[in-house]
């Protein structure tokens, strides 16, 4: 079992910066490929960012890249999320996703790709 554990939300102003974290159980969290997913008011739940088990790979949704950063430390069982430029498009429940069951260092970019998800924490981006 894994259990996920997000932190780091909260209201900010556009152009505003966040970093949310998503601490995780499990010893072998150095093999999980982990995801950043989004859930808006009415809208489908979309993945923002996913990085591979090595850090060596990340995929970036379009209406995030050049803006958010996703990043990983092995050593502390965390992904992160750097939020820059914020947008109120922006505005939804973040949640952080893990599939501990890959063995090719591949990326997921699929809800179904991924076995566990932390609670979500919310982001709102208003003036």
């Amino acid at each position: 079992q894994v259990q996920l554990v997000e932190s780091g939300g909260g209201l900010v102003q556009p152009g505003d910066s966040l970093r949310l974290s998503c601490a995780a159980s499990g010893r072998t969290f150095s093999r999980y490929a982990m995801g950043w997913f989004r859930q808006a008011p009415g809208k489908e739940r979309e993945l923002v960012a996913a990085i591979n088990r090595s850090a060596g790979s990340t995929y970036y949704a379009n209406s995030v890249k050049g803006r958010f950063t996703i990043s990983r430390d092995n050593a502390k069982n965390a992904v992160y999320l750097q939020m820059n430029s914020l947008k109120p498009e922006d505005t939804a429940v973040y949640y952080c996703a893990a599939n501990p069951t890959d063995y090719s260092g591949s990326l997921y970019y699929t809800r179904s790709q991924y076995d566990y998800w932390g609670q979500g924490t919310q982001v709102t981006v208003s003036s």
